[in-house]
Formats: structure tokens, sequence, C-alpha cells
């Protein structure tokens, strides 16, 4: 059966992309959909067996590398963590294949994108399924391929391509980091096993590593070299400008990458490897530094994006931030329960927002929709249900994750966690106020779309209805109903596959926090939403006169180009390389020293010396009388310090040559210069 939820998704990616041209736009989604929904369905019995029962799983189908001690199966690993993983990723897949059923029903190219959602879905089965990083590896690599191909795929928009390659080769920078990670792992381990790494961690905490001279410690290093990876996969600060761009893609894929894969591969890659980095401290501080600055930085520019995928993209990426600066605090458990309560939130945004956009002819631009709730009332449902749920409005799924989250950072009294518990506040009243100036702009507001968009606008079809149904339920009931199980006070439900040190466990102490404490973020929140629509319905005037003064406009430009990171490596990151790469690397050594050295300059050299050597025939007998001389003249001469010189019998014929060749050409070109 495990090796079944694996799989399933691979034969409906062959099955589509080698035979859809005979499935056709019908029978390839229904065949990828009932595929990806049965190993959905055996997701759920796979969580009974394993999480709730207590029976891990360990599959091992043979030897892949073995080379020296560096050896790695094809193994499976089905423990807590695992299960959880398929339930998110396989029920937003499956949902996303029927959905894109009716989604990209006119779309000529159907059992293309079928197969490669299908392959996204398999790769990143591999990686949350992995026992070793190797394997691990190959499922990360996999779903930056499925991306590439998913966002490009509207081939013949040069922003899908451009967006496309931006994704690819960002999360190269992050794909390097975590290279180097695992090569470290090994370096230090002898192996690249998780259980055998996890169970020698302790072991290492004191080993410090030699390089360049420098004392490094050796865990915290290899946990700085995977958080490298994460920030690339995960889209935190620094490596995040590819995931806005993402948007170029279909909505389903959005919908995937944002709210089970890609994105989710960075977080559960640091929940997987908690044995090391709970002996990594200093690591611990800067992720939850970066965590908290990335859901900072992202609530504050989603509060100016006018598109209305962006808008949910940022929110994508401070929800992110809540998610790793949980793990920084030592919070995995709350942490992974964020990541499985925001799949449900936001892959329900992002279909929501694909029924509206589908209903507007494509139009995506919020200020140029409005009206929309009587028009489309059930998409306005569904918006409403998920942004309420992504505010963390009491009782809804977002609530029961977020808040814990902020509880538990104000209950761990260092200055990271202050400073966590500080921004990610804040950023909880900037989410909420550009949640609902999503609702208002799209479907509140006196409507600014064009007559045509309104007269042809539909609710979703029932194949597009179904999946944000079902997504809907999740949105509100899921967190209430796993809360006990998965972050509830002595929960037996991870096992051994979270460690958290006992030094680092704050749980209790955010247990016994002031009730006005806890209730900061909700009152934040509640407070963010009503202004949101208090001043875009009232006051839209001192809107406009506060977004028009001196600060207004310096505030506002400075979110909109979202804190200047695209203009800063554009210019003294993306120029730089473009024109080492045409100057240096083009020019000088490609065109210039390979040429030279290379096969072309070898031959250009030959056919030069050939040339020069002809000149010297120009039937003069006394230029042939003077060659003669000089030969012989030159040879006496050698003859004569031969005694002097220590050169080996095979350098000296090869030194007597050069010199008669260089008299030759002295020679020919007094020659050619006469005439």
């Amino acid at each position: 059966m495990y090796l079944v939820i694996v799989f399933l998704p691979l034969i409906s990616s062959i099955i589509c992309g080698l035979f859809g041209r005979f499935l056709g736009r019908k029978g390839a989604g229904l065949i990828s959909s009932a595929l990806v929904s049965t190993s959905a369905i055996l997701s759920y019995v796979a969580v009974y067996e394993v999480g709730l029962l207590g029976s891990p799983c360990y599959i091992t189908l043979g030897t892949w590398i073995d080379v020296g001690i560096l050896n790695a199966d094809w193994g499976f690993l089905f423990d807590s963590l695992t299960v959880i993983m398929l339930i998110v990723v396989n029920t937003v897949s499956a949902l996303v294949h029927i959905y894109s059923t009716g989604y990209m029903s006119e779309d000529p190219h159907v059992p293309r994108f079928m197969a490669y959602l299908s392959l996204f879905t398999f790769f990143m089965l591999m990686l949350v399924t992995g026992d070793n990083l190797v394997q691990l590896f190959l499922g990360w690599e996999g779903v930056g391929l499925c991306s590439y191909l998913l966002i490009n795929f509207w081939f013949t928009r040069i922003q899908a391509n451009k967006s496309a390659i931006k994704a690819m080769i960002v999360n190269r920078v992050g794909d390097f980091g975590l290279s180097l990670g695992m090569m470290a792992v090994f370096v230090v381990f002898r192996t690249v096993d998780f259980e055998t790494i996890f169970a020698t961690a302790p072991q290492f905490q004191d080993l410090y590593i030699n390089f360049l001279g420098f004392e490094f410690h050796a865990l915290t290093t290899i946990c700085l070299l995977l958080f490298v990876g994460a920030v690339g996969k995960s889209a935190q600060l620094g490596l995040h400008t590819w995931l806005p761009d993402a948007m170029e893609g279909p909505t389903p894929v959005s919908a995937l990458i944002h709210a089970a894969t890609m994105v989710t591969a960075g977080v559960f890659l640091i929940i997987r490897c908690s044995p090391l980095f709970e002996y990594a401290p200093f690591a611990l501080t800067i992720i939850t530094v970066v965590g908290a600055l990335t859901a900072f930085f992202a609530a504050t520019v989603g509060l100016v994006q006018n598109d209305l995928k962006r808008v949910i993209a940022y929110s994508t990426c401070s929800q992110l931030g809540y998610m790793v600066f949980a793990c920084g605090i030592s919070n995995y458990a709350i942490g992974l329960f964020h990541l499985m309560n925001h799949a449900f939130f936001k892959a329900l945004l992002f279909l929501g927002a694909g029924a509206v956009i589908h209903a507007m002819s494509d139009e995506q631009d919020m200020r140029r929709m409005g009206g929309l709730a009587k028009i489309v009332p059930m998409s306005y449902t569904m918006m409403m249900i998920g942004s309420m749920s992504l505010m963390g409005f009491p009782f809804l799924t977002g609530f029961y994750s977020k808040d814990v989250i902020l509880e538990v950072a104000r209950a761990t009294y260092t200055i990271s966690g202050q400073f966590a518990y500080w921004l990610g506040t804040t950023a909880a009243f900037f989410t909420a106020f550009y949640s609902f100036r999503l609702v208002y702009y799209t479907f509140l507001c006196d409507t600014n779309a064009y007559k045509k968009n309104i007269e042809h606008a539909h609710d979703a079809p029932i194949v597009m209805a179904i999946p944000l149904m079902i997504l809907a339920v999740g949105s509100i009931f899921v967190g209430y109903a796993t809360k006990d199980m998965i972050i509830g006070l002595g929960t037996g439900f991870w096992g051994s596959a979270i460690l958290t040190l006992p030094k680092n466990t704050n749980v209790i102490d955010a247990e016994f926090l002031p009730a006005t404490v806890k209730l900061i973020p909700v009152i934040l929140s509640i407070i963010g939403a009503t202004l949101a629509i208090l001043l875009n319905t009232f006051s839209a005037k001192l809107v406009y006169a506060l977004k028009v003064s001196y600060l207004g406009r310096n505030v506002f430009g400075f979110l909109t180009k979202k804190w200047y990171f695209d203009i800063i490596y554009n210019e003294f990151l993306v120029r730089t390389c473009l024109n080492f790469g045409y100057k240096i690397s083009f020019k000088l050594l490609d065109r210039g020293v390979i040429e030279l050295i290379g096969p072309f300059g070898i031959v250009k050299v030959v056919t030069n010396l050939v040339r020069r050597v002809s000149l010297l025939q120009t039937g003069f007998i006394f230029n042939y009388a003077f060659m003669m001389l000089s030969g012989v003249t030159f040879i006496l001469v050698s003859l004569l310090f031969w005694n002097y010189f220590s050169f080996s019998f095979e350098i000296y014929p090869i030194i007597m040559f050069i010199m008669i060749v260089l008299i030759f050409s002295h020679n020919s070109k007094t020659n050619s210069s006469t005439y």
C-alpha cells in the first residue's frame, strides 16, 4: 500500500504524457484525477496505521549508490511526519487535479498539463518519503524541474518564460547550499542515512572542522547550509523573489506550488532534520530572525499589490515565515501544524481566485473587478472563508496554528523569540488588512469591470465547485479537529519523528501566558480587517491624500518596489553576472584564450607557419646561400658550447628546430619587404 501511494502519481504522469493524444482532454483528466485521488485516500489509511496506531514503516527496494563508504538505497520512511505530509500533498493535489479538469477544459494541451501535475506530486512524495539525503535531493530537484515546466506551461508568453527561468536560477542558489550541506553531513557522519545521522548527532555536538585555516562548529555549519536550501525552496527573505513571479503559470499550478508542494519542501527539511538543528543553537537563532523578517516583509508588500494572485502569493511568503520561525524556536510540531492548516486555506484561496479569474474572462487586476458578491456568490463565500482563516479569525483553522506560533514565540524569553513575536504580531495585522482589502475590491465595492466581463461572468461549474467546498470544510474544521493530536500537550503522535531537547521546550510556558497577551494577535487581526473595509468604503479620499503626501509617496513607492530587492539584484548582481558572462567568459575565455590555444588556435598557427616557410622559396641563389651559411654557423656554434649546456638529447633537437624556424621566419619577412 505504501509504495502504491508514492507511485500512483508517477503512473498517472506516464499514462497522460505518453498516451495523452489518444486519451484526449477528458480521458487524461479522468485518469489522472482517479489515480491521484486513490493515492490520497490511501494516505488517510497510512495516517491511521502509522500515526494513530504507532507503526512506522520502513521499505528498502534496493541499492542505488554503493561507492566506497557511500551507500544510498532506494528506501522509504513512513513515520508520523511523513504521513502528515502525505495527507497534505495528496489531498491538495487530488483536488487540484479535479479542479483543473474544469479550469483547463478549453486548453488544447490538457494531457501535458495533467502529466506535469502528476509528476510534480510524485517528486514531492519522493522528497517526503526518502530515508536518506540523496533520495530527498532527488525529489528536491524534481519539484524544481516540475515548477519550471508548469510555470512555463504557456510557453508562448515571454513573461512565463522569464518567470520560469527566474524560479529555476534562484532555486539553484539554494540547491547549491543544500548540496554543500549534504557533503558536509557525509564528511562528518560518513553516511547519508537519516536514522544513522540522527542517532549519532549528540556525539558530534562539540566537533569543530577546519576550513581554510578557520575552525567552524560542525553541526552549526551543516544546519546553516541546509537552511540555505530551505531559504531557496520556501522563499525566505533573500531568495524570495521567484515566488510572486511564479503566478504566471495557470492558477491550479499556483495552488499546488503554494499550498502543498515546492514551498513546503524547505520547512519539511528543517523539521525532518530537527535532531541536527537542536544541537546548533546559533543556526536556530538565524532561522528565527530570517523567518520573522520574511513574515513581516511579505505582509507589508502584500498591502499594495493589485493583482489578485500576487496578493495571495505574498501571503504565502508571509505564512512560510511563520512556519520557519516556529521551527527556529524549536516548535517543529507547531510549524508543521501551521503548514498543514495553511495548505487547506491557501489552496482554497488560490482555487477561489481561479474561479473569479475564470468568471471575469482572465482578468486578474482587483481594481477592474468589484460587485461580484451577487454575481458569483459561491466564489465569494469560498474566498471569504479562506481570507478569514488566513487572518486567524477565531475558531477557524488558521487561528489554531498561527496564534499558537505567536504564543510560543512570546513565551521564548530570548531576544530572537521576542523579535519574532512582535514582527509576527504586526504581520498578523497587515495580513488581515490586505486579506479584506482583497475581498472589498473584488466583491464588495462598486464594480469597475468591463461591461463584457460582467455580462459573461458566471460562478464556478460543479467540477470546480466540489474541490472548493471540500477545502472550505478543511479551512473551517481541520485545525480544531487535529490540534490535540498534533500539538496537544504530551501527545505521543510524533514518536521519534521530531526531536526537541528539554531545554528548548516552551509550550508549557505558553499555556500560562495572560489571556490579554494571547488576545493581542486576534484583536489586531480584527482591527486590521475592520480598518480595511472602513477606509476603502468611507475614507477613500483620506487614503488617496495619504498616498500622495510626501511620506505616503515614499512609503508607497518603497512597498510597491518590494523593498527594492529586485532592483538591487538586477543592478548589482544580475548586471554584473551578465557582464562577466559576455566580456570575460565569452569574449576573453571562449573567443580568446580557448580559441588561441585550442584546436582552432593550433590550426591557425600551423597555417601561418606553413605560409611563412613557403615564402623562403624566393628563387635567388644568394638567399639560399645565406640560409645555408647561417645554418652551418649556428650548428658549429652549438656544437662548441655543447658541453656547457645540460640539455638532454631529446630537448636539444627541439631547441635547434625552433631557432632555425625563427631565423627562416625573420629572413622571409626581410625578403617579402624587399619586394
